[in-house]
């Protein structure tokens, strides 16, 4: 395996995010428009958190079997992004590798790290998904 490969070979760089002061919606819409399951929460350009899919399954509880609208609506209304976003993240920098990412992965509960540079600012995403597409093409 070439563990010492850059993160950059396997991150995604066209994130989807938002900024924390954006509604909940927004990141349902994101979610369910682009098929993707964590969504980072920025601050201007520097990352503040991440949504994942799971939280917003912790919303179906509220919403129940609601339409979209009022799906949307009950949850704008009752949270904010920085209600249910996670605050203490791992990271990576871009100077890391991707046996670095493979352990931090290995070693959480969670599937996405972010990817910032020295000024913590967003500039890809790693899944485990992405991880595990580069181990298929190694083998």
């Amino acid at each position: 395996m070439r563990k010492n490969d850059p993160i950059s070979k396997i991150m995604s760089t066209d994130v989807h995010a938002i900024q924390d002061g954006q509604n909940l919606s927004d990141v349902r819409h994101i979610m369910c428009n682009s098929s993707v399951h964590h969504v980072p929460v920025l601050n201007g350009k520097k990352l503040v958190g991440l949504i994942s899919f799971t939280d917003m399954m912790k919303l179906n509880l509220v919403t129940g079997q609601a339409n979209e609208y009022t799906a949307d609506v009950i949850i704008d209304q009752q949270f904010s992004v920085t209600d249910v976003m996670s605050k203490d993240l791992k990271t990576i920098t871009t100077k890391d590798n991707i046996r670095t990412a493979a352990k931090l992965l290995s070693e959480g509960d969670f599937h996405s790290l972010p990817v910032i540079n020295e000024e913590r600012e967003l500039v890809g995403i790693i899944t485990s998904t992405d991880l595990i597409s580069y181990l298929a093409e190694l083998y």
